[in-house]
C-alpha cells in the first residue's frame, strides 16, 4: 500500500508492506503531495508493486517504490492532473485526466495522445465582440484565455480561428466595443491583437494593497457609453481611457458582518465572526438605459444599486438572500432602468435549490422566479435585448428559457450535453453559452424564440419571423481540406434560417416559396421533392452533406435556404475543398442580391408569409452597383444556359424521331430527314473535330463563366465581361440557327411526312 499525505508536519509518500500495520517514508518531495485537497491520486502498477504513479500539477512515475521520481507529463504553470487509470492487463496503457481533458499512453508514459480532440474546456464566462464574424471569448481552467471566431472562412471553426487574448484562466473578458483588436480581461490586462502584446492596467499594483480581488473579478463595458469600462474588487472601479487611469465609484460594498452557517460544520468558531472582511463584488450590471445606474452583487450575498454614477449606493438585497450566498450574476433590464434579474447560488450552505429573482421597481421589491427549474443551482440569467419577457438561465446541467418573464421555465437542451452552464449572453440573434467542461456552444438565430414569446397560440401552425441573414460564403478554402480527424467546431448554417411549426402532419404537399421585392419567384421547395442522386464520386461518402427536404411532419422545423436562385438540373459535383460531413454540391445558380424577400409557406391550402432581409457580408466592400452587374451577367449566363439546354433537348428529340422515321422514308423525304438530322446533331453537339460553336460547347462556356463570376464577391473583370459578351453573341447566333431549323427547315419536312402518311416530328 502507498499513502500520499498532505500535512504541515510529516507530509510525504509512505509505503506499507503489511496491510497498513507499519509504514515507511519513501519520499518527502513536496511536489508529490502538495495541495492534497485538490490532488490526491496515487496509483500502483497492477503487475509491479515498485512502479508507482502520482497525479498532481505534474504526473510523476517511480520504478523503485517511490524513492526516486521522473516527471512524465506536465508543463510550466501546471496542467493539473486529477485522475489516472492503469490497464490491469496491460499496465503500459494509462488513462490520465486533467482540467483540459483526457490523454492516453500505450508505452508507460513515453508518449501521449492529445486532449485537443475533445471539446472539454472549462469556461467561467462568455462574451462576444462587435467584429464580423463576431469572436467569442472566455477564460478557461488551466488553459488561459480563448478568443475564437464564431465562424471560420473554410467551412468550419478550427485551430486557425483560435488564439489566447492575454487574460488568465479564470478571468472575465471584455472586448472593446469600439475596437475589436483590443481585449481587456483577468486582473487586469489589455491585449492588442495586432501586436500580441499584453499590458497590466490593474488599478492596484501588486498584491497586498488596500483592495481585495477575486480571481474571477468582473470586467464589463457599458452599453450606454462604450468608453466606460467597469472592474471590481471589494469596490467598483471605472475607466474611460482604456485603463490608463481609474476612478473609484464606491466604498467597500461587501458585508461587514455575517452568520456562521451549519454547513461550516466542525470548522465553526467564534473567530469566524471577527475575521477580516473577505467578500468581493462578484457581478456588475451597468444599466442599458442610463450611464449612472449600476447594479452590483457580491459573493457574500448583497445586491447594491447606484443611480448617480456611484456617488451614493443603496442596499436592495432581498430578505431571502443572506450571508454566505453568492450573487452569481445580475443582468440589468434592457427596456427600462428599474428592472434587473439576479441568479443566486447558495451551495456554500449545502443548498442546491435554484434561485432567480427579478425586480421591476429598482429593487424595492423582488420576486423569486423558479417555477419549472430543476433542483439544482442557477449560475446565470439573462434577458433578451430584443424581446421583453424572454429570459434565459443556465443551471448546473442545462439552459432554460422563459417566454413570460420567468413565470415558467422550460428546458432548452436540444443537442447540448448535460454540463455546468456558467454564463450565457445574447449576441445579435444568437445565444452564446459558456460551459464548465464542454466548451462554448452557440444557438444560431433565436428569432423563432422571440416570435414564440409574442404568440398567444404557440401550438398552431406558424411560419416564424425570419429577421435577417448575411450573405456569407460558407467555405472559401480553394484546396485540400483538413483531415476529418482534426477537431473542428461547426460553422453557422450555410444560408438563411427559416423556422416553422406544423400543428399536425400535413396530408398534402407543403410548399416553401421565396420571392423578391417585386414578387418574382426566386426559389421553390416542396415536401415531395426527390433527393438528388449522388453520382459515382471518387471520394468516401462521409464527406457529403446530408440532403435537406422540406418536412411535412408535425412539430418544429428549421430549413436553410442557400440564398441562390433555383439550381440548374445538373448532376451534383463537389469541390476539392471539402468539409467532413458538410460538403454541399457546387452551386449551379447565382447568389441572390442583398435586399428584401418574402418567404411563403403553404400548408393544407393555407399560406403563411414573413419578410426576410438579406444583408451583404460586412467585410465585402464591393459596391451595390458592381454586385448588381455581377448578378446581371451571371443571370444572363444562367438563363442562356437554360435556354440552350432546352434547345438541345428539342434537337435531341428531333434526331430521335427522324431516325425512327428514316427506315420508312425514300427518295427526297429520306434525304431531307438525313439532312435535318445531321444539322440538328451539329447544332446540338458539334461535329467531331469541328470548330463551329454548338449548344454543347456554348453550355460549357456559359456555365464556366457563371461560376467564374460567382466564385467571389469582387467586381467582374473586364476580360470576363468581354467573354460574357462573346458568349451572348454566340448564343444569339446559335439560337437564330435553331429557330431556323425547327421552323423553316422542319416545316417542309413535316409536310412531306404528312403526304407520305408518316405523321410529323413534334417538339
Amino acid at each position: 500500500m502507498y499513502a500520499c499525505v498532505d500535512a504541515t508536519k510529516g507530509g510525504g509518500l509512505y509505503r506499507s508492506d503489511d496491510g497498513g500495520q507499519s509504514w515507511t517514508e519513501q519520499s518527502t518531495d513536496e511536489r508529490l503531495w502538495e495541495r492534497g485537497d485538490d490532488f490526491a491520486e496515487c496509483k500502483v502498477d497492477p503487475k509491479n508493486p515498485d512502479a508507482v504513479y502520482i497525479a498532481n500539477v505534474v504526473t510523476w512515475k517511480s520504478t523503485d517504490a517511490g524513492k526516486t521520481w521522473l516527471a512524465i507529463r506536465g508543463a510550466p504553470g501546471g496542467d493539473d492532473y486529477h485522475r489516472l487509470w492503469i490497464n490491469p492487463e496491460h499496465p503500459e496503457i494509462i488513462l490520465l485526466v486533467s482540467d483540459q481533458g483526457a490523454e492516453i499512453t500505450v508505452n508507460g508514459g513515453q508518449t501521449w495522445s492529445s486532449w485537443y480532440n475533445q471539446p472539454t474546456a472549462q469556461f467561467y464566462h462568455v462574451i462576444a465582440d462587435n467584429a464580423f464574424p463576431y469572436n467569442v471569448y472566455g477564460g478557461q481552467q488551466e488553459s488561459g484565455s480563448v478568443g475564437i471566431a464564431s465562424r471560420g472562412n473554410d467551412g468550419q471553426i478550427t485551430f486557425r480561428e483560435w488564439h489566447p487574448v492575454g487574460a488568465e484562466e479564470y478571468g472575465y473578458i471584455a472586448p472593446d466595443p469600439l475596437d475589436p483588436n483590443i481585449i481587456y480581461g483577468g486582473k487586469l490586462t489589455k491585449f492588442d491583437k495586432r501586436t500580441g502584446q499584453v499590458q497590466n492596467i490593474s488599478p492596484q499594483i501588486g498584491r497586498g494593497g488596500k483592495y481585495r480581488f477575486l480571481r474571477t473579478a468582473p470586467v464589463i463595458f457599458s452599453t450606454v457609453d462604450p468608453k466606460s469600462l467597469f472592474y471590481a474588487g471589494n469596490v467598483l472601479f471605472k475607466t474611460i481611457n482604456g485603463g490608463n487611469s481609474w476612478d473609484v465609484l464606491s466604498p467597500d460594498l461587501t458585508r461587514k458582518s455575517w452568520d456562521i452557517p451549519k454547513s461550516v460544520g466542525i470548522f465553526a468558531s467564534d473567530k469566524l465572526k471577527t475575521m477580516p472582511q473577505r467578500g468581493v463584488i462578484y457581478t456588475i450590471a451597468p444599466s442599458h438605459k442610463n450611464i449612472n445606474t449600476i447594479w452590483i452583487g457580491t459573493d457574500d450575498g448583497l445586491i447594491q444599486l447606484t443611480n448617480d454614477g456611484g456617488k451614493s449606493w443603496k442596499d436592495i438585497t432581498p430578505a431571502e438572500i443572506t450571508s454566505w450566498n453568492k450573487v452569481s450574476l445580475i443582468d440589468a433590464g434592457h427596456f427600462d432602468d428599474l428592472t434587473a434579474y439576479a441568479a443566486i447560488n447558495k451551495i456554500k450552505l449545502d443548498d442546491m435549490h435554484p434561485y432567480i429573482y427579478k425586480t421591476h421597481d429598482g429593487g424595492k421589491t423582488w420576486q423569486k422566479i423558479v417555477n419549472g427549474l430543476p433542483m439544482e443551482p442557477v449560475n446565470a440569467v439573462r434577458e433578451d435585448p430584443v424581446c421583453k419577457g424572454l429570459l434565459f438561465a443556465g443551471t448546473e446541467t442545462a439552459v432554460y428559457v422563459s417566454f413570460n418573464d420567468g413565470e415558467l421555465w422550460q428546458p432548452l437542451k436540444l443537442n447540448m450535453p448535460a454540463t455546468s452552464i456558467r454564463d450565457l449572453v445574447i449576441k445579435d440573434n444568437d445565444l452564446l453559452v459558456g460551459t464548465h467542461g464542454r466548451s462554448f456552444w452557440i444557438m444560431d438565430d433565436i428569432t423563432a424564440l422571440r416570435n414564440l414569446a409574442k404568440l398567444k397560440k404557440s401550438r398552431e401552425t406558424a411560419l416564424y419571423e425570419t429577421g435577417s441573414a448575411f450573405r456569407v460564403r460558407w467555405n472559401m478554402n480553394t484546396d485540400t481540406p483538413l483531415p476529418q480527424e482534426e477537431p473542428a467546431g461547426q460553422n453557422p448554417p450555410d444560408g438563411a434560417i427559416i423556422d416553422y411549426y406544423l400543428k399536425d402532419d400535413a396530408h398534402s404537399v407543403v410548399t416553401l416559396e421565396i420571392r423578391d421585392a417585386l414578387g418574382a419567384l426566386v426559389r421553390t421547395y416542396q415536401s415531395n421533392d426527390a433527393p438528388y442522386a449522388i453520382p459515382p464520386v471518387n471520394i468516401p461518402l462521409y464527406w457529403i452533406r446530408p440532403q435537406q427536404i422540406l418536412s411535412a411532419a408535425k412539430g418544429a422545423h428549421r430549413f436553410i435556404w442557400d440564398m441562390h436562385t433555383q439550381p440548374l438540373n445538373l448532376p451534383p459535383d463537389y469541390a476539392i475543398a471539402a468539409i467532413y460531413g458538410q460538403t454541399a454540391p457546387n452551386p449551379s445558380s447565382p447568389w441572390v442580391l442583398p435586399g428584401l424577400y418574402t418567404v411563403k409557406l403553404t400548408v393544407g391550402g393555407k399560406s403563411y408569409s414573413q419578410k426576410l432581409t438579406i444583408k451583404m457580408d460586412p467585410r465585402v466592400k464591393t459596391s451595390g452597383v458592381e454586385l448588381r452587374r455581377q448578378y446581371d451577367l451571371s443571370d444572363k449566363c444562367y438563363r442562356e444556359f437554360k435556354a440552350a439546354s432546352e434547345a438541345s433537348d428539342h434537337l435531341h428529340q428531333l434526331q430521335v424521331q427522324a431516325e425512327k422515321l428514316l427506315p420508312n422514308a425514300t427518295g427526297p423525304l429520306a434525304a431531307a430527314l438525313k439532312n435535318i438530322t445531321d444539322d440538328a446533331a451539329k447544332l446540338q453537339a458539334g461535329a467531331r473535330g469541328a470548330k463551329p460553336e454548338s449548344f454543347a460547347s456554348l453550355k460549357s462556356r456559359l456555365l464556366s463563366l457563371m461560376n467564374l463570376m460567382q466564385e467571389s464577391d469582387m467586381p467582374v473583370t473586364t476580360q470576363v465581361s468581354n467573354a460574357v459578351s462573346d458568349a451572348d453573341a454566340s448564343f444569339k447566333a446559335l439560337n437564330t440557327k435553331y429557330n431556323s431549323l425547327i421552323g423553316d427547315q422542319l416545316k417542309p419536312v413535316n409536310e412531306q411526312l404528312a403526304q407520305a402518311g408518316l405523321g410529323k416530328i413534334s417538339l
